[in-house]
């Protein structure tokens, strides 16, 4: 058994004194764990950093084993953002999100080709890095696993308008109006959820990691008894911490 594609590297850990386990992800394999023999060394330790882009090819007896892997590296991600704590935080999360939701061996081409370009966006604009985006590939990854949000119409009045909510039981959009004495009890839902809205900003990027957290925390990683990924936490804590304004200074201090 034996496949040569292009991969993004999920994880890495050391394995032996010399050798790495690896996680990689490509469209048409999946998620697939392989042995990098080396894999910690000096000489190859940068091609395996989550985010990077490599020309993977992997290797094994039977399709159940581990195999084993070596790759050439075609984009570093992770070496451009050192200068971007931002986005090089957002890089962390959508990888460890991909590694720890998606299960081995089951292709997802289009979340695959949605992870090219959010990385590449990540990439290319490190001063502004692309949340919005980012959010909405973990809309897209609910719906890859079988959690999609029905986010085009309200649940209680079919209306298109006025969307602001979300039923935690059931996923789908509520609007202002028909909100009602429900309201607490609903998650906000920003605009920037659905594909055609504005970016947003801060406060918005915020609820929409919230609103993705909240259903990833419930049918992904609920369901096996672990909490979300700490570097999706990291991210969400570095944004809520963004967006709070700073302290009004005291009449002496202007």
């Amino acid at each position: 058994m034996d496949w040569e594609a292009p991969a993004f590297v999920l994880s890495a850990r050391p394995y032996g004194e010399t050798s790495a386990i690896v996680r990689l992800l490509s469209e048409e394999q999946g998620v697939t764990a392989g042995l990098v023999r080396g894999g910690v060394s000096r000489r190859q330790v940068a091609v395996w950093q989550p985010g990077n882009l490599v020309l993977a090819r992997w290797r094994a007896r039977l399709p159940d084993q581990l195999g084993h892997v070596t790759a050439e590296l075609v984009q570093s991600a992770a070496s451009r953002l050192l200068d971007h704590p931002l986005s090089l935080a957002l890089l962390a999360s959508v990888t460890a999100l991909a590694d720890g939701a998606l299960p081995e061996h089951e292709p997802h081409p289009d979340l695959f080709i949605s992870l090219v370009r959010l990385v590449t966006a990540i990439g290319v604009m490190p001063d502004d890095p692309p949340m919005a985006m980012a959010i909405r590939w973990e809309r897209n990854l609910l719906a890859a696993l079988g959690y999609g949000l029905r986010l085009e119409s309200c649940a209680v009045t079919g209306a298109t308008d006025g969307l602001a909510y979300v039923s935690p039981r059931t996923g789908r959009a509520v609007s202002d109006d028909a909100a009602g004495e429900w309201r607490d009890k609903l998650l906000p839902m920003p605009a920037l959820l659905r594909d055609d809205a504005d970016p947003g900003h801060g406060e918005d990027w915020v609820k929409g990691f919230d609103l993705t957290g909240y259903f990833l925390a419930r049918h992904v990683y609920g369901v096996r008894h672990v909490p979300l990924p700490d570097a999706r936490e990291r991210l969400v804590q570095r944004l809520r911490l963004r967006s709070i304004p700073p302290p009004v200074g005291d009449a002496d201090d202007q």
